[in-house]
Order: C-alpha cells, then structure tokens, then sequence
C-alpha cells in the first residue's frame, strides 16, 4: 500500500533510552520488543504482555507449514531481540518440512496493498505454493508492475486488479471482478494500510484517512466479497495484518476495555461507533483526555477497531470463513522507513503459513504475534 509521510526524507533514529516498551512508537509493521527466551508449551510473564506458546493444534500445524523459518519450535528455546523497537522478532534459522497442500492452482487468494512490502512478499510466497494469487494496489502503474515482476520470476498464477479499499465504487467493481472474471475467492489476506507518523511522532493530522483504510477499508472490503467465498469447510479464511498497538493493553480508558472485553454482548455497530467516536474527538480536539492508546495513536485506534471487528467476525463465520489476525512486528518496511530487525520476505513467509495452515488445524477469532496465537485478554 502507498504509505503517506509528512516530514523529511531522513529517519529518525529510535530512541534506544526506552524503558517501557509501550512507549516505542510502532505500527501494522512494527512493534516494540522485549528480551525475552521461550520455550514452547511454557508461560512467561513480562509487565503488560502474556505470551503462552502452547502445544495447541494450530501451533503444531504451523510447525509443519511451507514456512522455513517460524519464530518458534516445539522443545527449542528461541532467543528474542533486545533492540527496543522490535518485539516477538524470535526467529530460528531451522527449517520445518512443509505439511500436505490442501490447496490447488484454482485456490484462489486475494492480497491487498501487495504492490511492495510485506504484501508484495506475500503474493509472491502463495503464488511460489502454487495458488492463484490476485495482487492488488491502489496505484495502477505499481500494482501492474509489481505483478508482472513475479510473472517474470516464474510465477504466471499472479494477475493484478486494481483496488482503493477506502473507495466504495472501488471496492465494488472489484468484488464485481471477482465473481465475474475470477469466480470467486477463497483466502483474503487484508494488507492494504497507512501510517502518516514518523517513528518518534504521534500527530493526528490524517485520522480520518488512517481510519478510513486501515479500519473502514477492510471492513468494507469484507462485506462485499464476503458472498463470493466459496465457503468450503476448512478452506475458506481471512487473514487481517494488525499491529499490537490495537491491543487491550494500550487502551487506558478502562470502561472502554470492559466494552471490549464483553464478547457477549458487543456489535459491530458499537465498534463503528467507537472509532466514530474517536475521529469526532480528533475533530474537536479532546482526544487526548479520552484514554486512547499512547503511541501512534491514530493507527493504534484503526488497528483496535480491525481486531475487535476480526473478532466478532470470526464468532459470525464460525464453520464457514476462518477470521484471523497476523502481527508481524518490527519489520523494514517503507512504513517503518527501513528500520526493522527481519525482511518483508520472512514475514511474507509466516504471514503465508498462517494463510494455508491445514483445514483441521486452521482457528478462528485469533490475533497471532509472527507466529504466536494471543490469549484474547490482549487483544
């Protein structure tokens, strides 16, 4: 996706004097890390975050995706990075046998936003697997170039179509494309976003456009494709890329939390109208007595709003689309302005086994840090 800057040319450096990691400005991209060591089936507490790597069937089915170098493995502790701007960055030079493809070269996946990044990495990873990929871009000039580039490495299952999630005339040719030129769909993968904040800004300028792709974008772009799945058992699912800003944690205004938390009795009517909500506190400028998330927090509302309607989403497909959400953490990205400690190419590759996990291993309603599925109270 095209990512909007509003100041130089020169990064900043990240502040490496950070003591509290919840203060490391991050995004769908990056995310601050913590030094920590893992060893799978057990939990380690740290302030502010809870990881279990559990012996879970999805957890094991990751173990045997097309992905080589997943972050974690089953008996082997896994070394994190101490670099204060990175987290979850575990990664392990072993490499996993893939498991038994349940797909075809008529599986259809859509990624967004895939023009360069980790989308682009993504495509390229489903299409190297053997699926037909389509790659979309809000650009039109980019998008066709990035899809004739992986035709030209031997990939002819990519085709490109153009798409601006925040356009609804868009959105709605497109989902016309899909069912009369492709039809139908199989797997969504939801990469498509924007940050206009630099690594150490918080400037709320652009709200209403980080908002309007990251959050109302996607959403839309669910609903109208939704009709075109084919909804086979097990095969159909979509993977939204979030960030770990959208996280519980971040949020300080505790009726908000319990409003969150309240799965029972939560709609997507109220997730709407909390974002809604924020954009009209951007308006009047009160935002900031208002409890919102810390760092970034424009994106970090777009990211909490994308879970909590990833969630609910999952509860309403349940047995027909899988709904999950991909952290893949502090990665060099244009978005991140080339700071990262992997490559948009290993995270294109996780993002890619959480993308084909066999039917019977394959969750719902989970937000996965790289690899790792979250318990719900952070998400």
């Amino acid at each position: 996706s095209k990512v909007a800057r509003s100041t130089g040319s020169i990064a900043p450096k990240p502040n490496r004097n950070l003591k509290d990691s919840s203060y490391a400005p991050t995004c769908a991209r990056s995310m601050p890390c913590l030094s920590l060591q893992f060893q799978a089936s057990r939990p380690y507490i740290y302030p502010a975050l809870v990881v279990f790597l559990h012996s879970t069937s999805h957890s094991k089915a990751l173990l045997r995706s097309p992905v080589p170098d997943l972050s974690f493995h089953r008996g082997n502790p896994v070394q994190c990075s101490s670099l204060p701007l990175s987290s979850m960055d575990c990664s392990s030079s072993k490499e996993t046998p893939p498991h038994k493809a349940w797909w075809t070269g008529e599986t259809v996946a859509v990624v967004t936003g895939a023009n360069r990044g980790i989308g682009h990495a993504l495509a390229a990873r489903l299409a190297e697997h053997g699926l037909s990929v389509v790659l979309t871009a809000r650009d039109e000039a980019r998008g066709a170039a990035a899809a004739a580039e992986l035709r030209a490495r031997g990939l002819p299952s990519v085709r490109f179509r153009r798409l601006d999630v925040t356009d609804p005339a868009s959105v709605a040719a497109f989902a016309s494309w899909i069912r009369d030129h492709v039809g139908g769909l199989d797997i969504l993968v939801n990469n498509a976003g924007v940050s206009f904040n630099e690594i150490d800004t918080n400037s709320v300028e652009h709200a209403e456009t980080v908002l309007k792709t990251n959050f109302y974008g996607a959403k839309m772009l669910i609903e109208a494709l939704l009709p075109l799945f084919r909804r086979s058992s097990g095969t159909s699912r979509i993977l939204n890329l979030s960030s770990q800003l959208g996280l519980l944690n971040k949020v300080r205004d505790p009726s908000l939390r319990i409003m969150l938390l309240d799965e029972g009795r939560l709609t997507e009517q109220e997730v709407e109208a909390m974002a809604s909500r924020f954009l009209a506190q951007v308006k009047d400028g009160t935002w900031q007595d208002h409890g919102w998330p810390a760092v970034w927090t424009d994106y970090a509302v777009s990211k909490l709003a994308l879970n909590a309607y990833s969630r609910l989403l999952a509860a309403r497909l349940r047995g027909a689309v899988a709904v999950n959400c991909f952290c893949p953490g502090f990665t060099r990205t244009d978005m991140t302005r080339g700071w990262g400690k992997r490559t948009a190419e290993e995270a294109g590759r996780v993002a890619a086994g959480l993308a084909l996990l066999p039917p019977a291993d394959l969750p719902t309603g989970k937000f996965f840090k790289w690899s790792t599925p979250q318990l719900y109270s952070k998400l």
